[in-house]
């Protein structure tokens, strides 16, 4: 593999990155220390059968009161002295109402105790307090350390890598800082950060330090791979990205920093630092979460500047992690073309302090005038594919009607019983969560099992079944995506599933909840003995749900019953006009051959309220993959659809498969082919 520096600087240099085999993790076999191992430790929701109650910080305060606790209110957590230090510990320090080195999160009630690294769940304090387990303190839950096989792997690797200023070769050394962007980043910062490199496999590595120490936890490598006329950089996390909670350059935070600026990316903070001197952390997974974990570490800051990338995603992500870190302490870095990310910002020449000083806060009343919002308007008319949200790669015609997947949605999903929505409504999912849209499936009629088993499927785009040999290596890469399951099964309440999405939310920073289906929540709802006004009701749950949290919500409905010989329309969904009213996007599965006998499939897109495109276009089932994405050498066409009261699909030309473009768009006779390739290689790890 080749790869293409950037074409901003002078010389186009062409570097061969791989001389031999990459192994597991994108690794040289020989920095793999044996075959890939089975993982079974995919964390799941409460279940059902032992329902956990959210606690709310009233209750965690009336806590500490009760049992004699002293505490001191933060900004995300509370403070409290930590009953889990040994006699040692606790005569280091002047006293123990004085050691407030335990964090309590307000949201979740999850602990975490700094001196001794200690953490767990509320329900694990309360045992603790109250003396419910044997041994006391024996049972509390200590910070995960890495396993045994992952320190042999960060060890073998740190040790491999070297200083890239004390490379043999000068111009390697200077082909590697074109490669990353280090061109203007010196030795010193590189010293500073304890930044490596590992020559075998042309990677910059990253170090995971433990708190208030130098040990060793874990390692980021980082690795530059050519896309079109640009560098892409690929990420890989020892131990695997689920347990690596590095805030990188952590070690270098004293006790009196006040102010912080969060990046995105290591290569950020680099030049962050250098160029302003100011404190810097980077997230362990940039822009797609925040896991709650870190949140104890930056407590002691009075004010965070969040200034992930130098795009919309970005900018929407920082406005999320805002809400999480207390947004009255919080600013952000509005993207632009003035504004880029910090390494470009520094390669330009660009002040980076003056940059800083013109961060918008992220906190303001209920009420604002445009001028406070004339910023991000511009920012939306200036980046319309962005705006658009994500789009999917196995459904390109998808693409044209929705333009993408975007948060804050919600779409009804409908279609006939036994048609395949299930399955089709998970491959959905699951091309959008290979693209890093963190996903939460709430699968009510069928059990995960056998959902998973349909998306490993899908995802392997084959029968794993006829190569068991290959299972560990497709499970491997399907349990790196940021894919999450309720674990609820046959009806439940609707305020028990809202209650678990918002935890989700907050825990998984969850972009996309499925819903599977909506009538077995009917059931549980004692508000009315009115189906109707049930349904309406949590309808209405879910569409503020969306809004308020930012989320897209897909939620799955069973259509009314009609003739069989008529297809569905958007009044055919169940109930009332409610759910159809609410949604944002309305998209309904057709199914002819249920009718007619041997027939096509094919999804009508009978709302869209971002942009008013509707219509029709054909799927084509392939029963050994289970997927729905039309293969890249179909030569299907475009139809346009008219009818505004009930869209209905015409019929193609004979000899033609038939698809339907937007009312408002122009037939084209030569279709880009389907982006997605089934190639394993080409798969996120």
């Amino acid at each position: 593999m080749w790869v293409l520096l950037r074409s901003g600087y002078p010389l186009r240099i062409l570097l061969s990155l791989r001389g031999e085999w990459m192994g597991r993790r994108g690794l040289p076999r020989s920095l793999v220390p044996g075959p890939p191992r089975r993982r079974y430790r995919k964390e799941a929701l409460p279940a059902s059968e032992v329902p956990v109650l959210p606690v709310t910080t009233t209750e965690i305060r009336q806590y500490l009161r009760t049992h004699g606790i002293p505490f001191q209110d933060g900004h995300s957590c509370l403070r409290a002295p930590s009953p889990f230090l040994g006699a040692s510990q606790l005569n280091d320090q002047t006293a123990k109402t004085t050691s407030f080195s335990l964090f309590i999160d307000k949201t979740t009630g999850r602990f975490l105790c700094m001196t001794s690294l200690a953490e767990g769940s509320w329900e694990d304090f309360q045992a603790s307090v109250e003396g419910r387990r044997d041994g006391d303190r024996e049972g509390i839950l200590l910070g995960e350390a890495p396993e045994a096989e992952d320190i042999e792997e960060i060890r073998r690797i740190w040790d491999r890598a070297v200083p890239l200023w004390e490379l043999p070769e000068l111009e390697e050394a200077q082909l590697t800082r074109v490669m990353f962007g280090l061109t203007k980043v010196t030795d010193d910062t590189l010293r500073r950060f304890s930044v490596r490199y590992l020559r075998p496999a042309r990677s910059l590595v990253f170090p995971w330090f433990s708190p208030g120490s130098l040990g060793l936890r874990g390692l980021k490598l980082l690795q530059a791979e050519s896309q079109a006329d640009r560098v892409r950089y690929v990420e890989t996390t020892i131990p695997r990205p689920g347990a690596y909670h590095n805030l990188f350059g952590l070690s270098l935070i004293s006790h009196r920093d006040t102010e912080v600026v969060l990046t995105g990316s290591e290569l950020d903070s680099l030049a962050l630092s250098q160029s302003t001197g100011l404190p810097t952390l980077a997230l362990p997974r940039g822009t797609s979460c925040l896991p709650p974990a870190l949140l104890p570490y930056l407590e002691q800051f009075r004010r965070i500047v969040l200034w992930l990338g130098d795009d919309l995603r970005s900018w929407e992500a920082a406005k999320l992690f805002a809400r999480k870190l207390n947004p009255k302490r919080c600013s952000l870095v509005r993207p632009g073309d003035q504004h880029p990310c910090p390494l470009e910002a520094l390669n330009r020449g660009l002040n980076l302090s003056r940059i800083l000083r013109s961060t918008l806060p992220a906190w303001h009343k209920s009420i604002v005038s445009f001028r406070q919002l004339r910023e991000e308007v511009l920012g939306e008319l200036s980046n319309v594919e962005q705006v658009a949200g994500v789009r999917w790669s196995r459904f390109p015609d998808l693409n044209r009607f929705l333009k993408g997947h975007r948060k804050g949605e919600l779409t009804v999903f409908t279609g006939p019983t036994g048609s395949g929505k299930t399955t089709f409504i998970s491959e959905y999912a699951l091309d959008l969560c290979t693209q890093g849209v963190n996903t939460l499936w709430g699968s009510f009629e069928i059990s995960n099992v056998r959902l998973a088993r349909i998306m490993l499927t899908q995802f392997a785009v084959g029968r794993l079944e006829d190569q068991l040999d290959r299972y560990d290596e497709w499970a491997d890469r399907f349990e790196d995506l940021p894919l999450y399951f309720m674990t609820f099964h046959g009806q439940q309440s609707i305020r028990t599933v809202i209650d678990t999405m918002r935890h989700a939310v907050y825990v998984y920073d969850i972009c996309h909840v499925v819903i599977d289906n909506l009538q077995f929540m009917m059931g549980h709802e004692q508000l009315s003995t009115d189906r109707i006004a049930a349904q309406d009701y949590i309808v209405g749950a879910f569409r503020k749900f969306a809004t308020e949290s930012s989320c897209h919500v897909t939620l799955v409905i069973h259509p009314r019953k009609e003739d069989d010989d008529k297809e569905l329309q958007t009044a055919s969904i169940f109930g009332s006009a409610k759910a159809s009213q609410e949604a944002d996007n309305v998209l309904i599965l057709q199914d002819r051959k249920l009718v007619t006998g041997p027939g096509k499939r094919y999804l009508q897109v009978a709302k869209n309220r971002f942009d008013g495109d509707v219509g029709v276009f054909p799927l084509e089932f392939n029963k050994s993959s289970l997927t729905f994405s039309i293969p890249p050498k179909s030569k299907a066409r475009l139809k346009k659809i008219k009818d505004d009261n009930g869209l209905v699909a015409k019929k193609p030309s004979s000899g033609k498969k038939g698809a339907a473009v937007p009312q408002n768009s122009e037939t084209s006779s030569n279709e880009a082919p389907n982006p997605y390739q089934p190639d394993p290689s080409k798969l996120p790890r």
